[in-house]
């Protein structure tokens, strides 16, 4: 878990280095969320994807958690008068109704999840019918076992190199 000195170091990285990342992956979700969506960041850190989503679609209702509270507090500092909720959330226990959530996705983050089956088992829970799951993580990342557990139509696992794709019928921006 990120502490206090942890968090901050990582968001100073995170925005040098990761901000070409975060506009890219905005874009592909902004073009897969339909109007009005609820969209939840897994693994938000500083909160850097949401505030790239809110500034392509306003219209989106934006959630991001973190597992650190420190990570939470720097999403909410930097988000300022933008209009997305952060909050303190473990993917394995996640805080929402079943099915209240249109689009879910999650950047570097899956390879650190210790339990897999259960995060994919919150994940499909949160997630409305016909919903959308978005999943980027290092190519090396072992994925395999929350591959099985998530259906491959609702699912898009993203390897990030050449952004090829891991098990998805329908590549969204993939090259």
């Amino acid at each position: 878990m990120f502490d206090a000195r942890a968090s901050a170091s990582y968001d100073r990285r995170a925005t040098r280095l990761l901000n070409g990342l975060y506009r890219r992956v905005a874009s592909e979700v902004a073009a897969a969320a339909p109007p009005g969506a609820a969209v939840l960041d897994i693994g938000t850190g500083p909160g850097r994807l949401p505030l790239h989503l809110a500034r392509l679609r306003p219209d989106l209702a934006l959630t991001g958690a973190d597992l650190s509270p420190d990570m939470v507090a720097i999403a909410e500092r930097a988000a300022g008068s933008a209009r997305i909720a952060f909050r303190v959330a473990d993917v394995a226990d996640l805080p929402w109704p079943d099915a209240s959530t249109d689009l879910i996705v999650s950047t570097l983050s899956a390879h650190e999840w210790p339990e897999p089956e259960r995060a994919a088992a919150e994940l499909i829970r949160v997630l409305r019918p016909g919903g959308r799951l978005m999943i980027y993580d290092f190519r090396f990342a072992r994925l395999g076992r929350l591959a099985r557990e998530l259906p491959v139509e609702r699912a898009a696992l993203h390897r990030l190199s050449l952004f090829t794709c891991l098990r998805t019928p329908e590549p969204v921006g993939c090259l």
